[in-house]
């Protein structure tokens, strides 16, 4: 099986990308991976094995139609991790996650048509669906992104569903609650604190703290995708959730305990505009359909993401204080 990752030198493409290499997935473990990716801030090449025999890493823009039709001829599959995903970025400046997330997954759909592509994943994120007061949301849910990037989203996911209803493209769809996990930059809001607090500097949460997100580990993310891409059905949409919901305010409280801070290390700021209070996703369809469950309980995954940004200080400098282009 030969598998095109796009924007897979990110966070969860670099890890799922790795996890193939080691033959984590049962029935892939022979399968070659050809990784495609920008190399844009959140991108980074030595998030992916030098190399490794089966891994092929091309440099190169979602967007680039010509190099895509030359790149796909070959593959069995491809997953569409390439995305810009900061909502603070998408709220400064929208254009490039129109042009990203929106117009480059139209050009690697029409791609994967003309070399005769057998099977598509688009991965995507709760947050299409905006904020919900109570309960969760099913697939069936309408899509009321808040946020440009949310909405870029979900126009992505929209174009990808017309692909398998116009074209008769064999493509899955899967949403996401927050991802955390080694690898992640710095932006994030988990990878934020933790390096802010290992430098002793204060965390900035936004608000009153109240906001509510379920959090899911990257390895039980990539799993459920892979599912997906071997078991899944055509033009349907799977979520995967964490299950671990916490407040914005209870997880700085956990994450400065980790770190041993304390309260006075935590900085208010004003909050962000169209804040979504609320996500949370029923993920009964993955699990009854597919077999999914996830393994990382959020106490261990937390205690080990922690430790790996202790232990990994060159990385996330590098990250969080890029050289200057002079």
């Amino acid at each position: 099986m030969r598998i095109l990752v796009t924007g897979g030198a990110g966070f969860i493409g670099s890890h799922y990308v790795r996890t193939l290499l080691d033959g984590g997935y049962p029935g892939c473990e022979n399968a070659r991976v050809t990784v495609l990716d920008k190399l844009t801030y959140a991108g980074c090449r030595e998030n992916l094995p030098a190399t490794h025999p089966r891994l092929d890493f091309v440099r190169g823009d979602v967007c680039d139609g010509p190099l895509l039709r030359d790149l796909l001829p070959g593959h069995d599959a491809v997953v569409h991790f390439a995305a810009e995903s900061h909502v603070d970025r998408s709220v400064e400046s929208a254009a490039e996650f129109i042009r990203t997330n929106v117009g480059g997954t139209q050009t690697l759909l029409d791609a994967c048509l003309t070399a005769g592509v057998g099977r598509v994943v688009q991965v995507s994120t709760d947050e299409v669906y905006g904020s919900i007061e109570e309960g969760s949301w099913t697939e069936e849910h309408p899509l009321l992104p808040n946020s440009p990037y949310a909405a870029s989203k979900a126009a992505a996911d929209l174009i990808a569903r017309s692909y398998w209803r116009t074209h008769g493209l064999d493509l899955s769809i899967t949403r996401c609650s927050n991802n955390y996990g080694p690898y992640q930059h710095p932006e994030k809001l988990i990878p934020l604190f933790v390096t802010n607090l290992l430098e002793g500097l204060p965390v900035p949460l936004y608000g009153d703290g109240r906001n509510v997100r379920e959090w899911l580990h990257v390895d039980d993310h990539c799993r459920a995708i892979h599912l997906v891409l071997t078991k899944g059905s055509a033009g349907e949409i799977y979520h995967v959730g964490g299950g671990n919901a916490r407040t914005n305010r209870a997880l700085t409280d956990r994450l400065l305990h980790l770190c041993g801070a304390d309260a006075s290390m935590v900085r208010r700021v004003a909050d962000r505009k169209g804040h979504d209070l609320r996500y949370a996703l029923d993920e009964t369809k993955i699990r009854d359909e597919l077999g999914y469950a996830p393994r990382v309980t959020f106490d261990q995954g937390l205690a080990d993401t922690v430790a790996w940004y202790a232990d990994n200080r060159a990385w996330w400098t590098a990250h969080k204080r890029p050289p200057s282009a002079g």
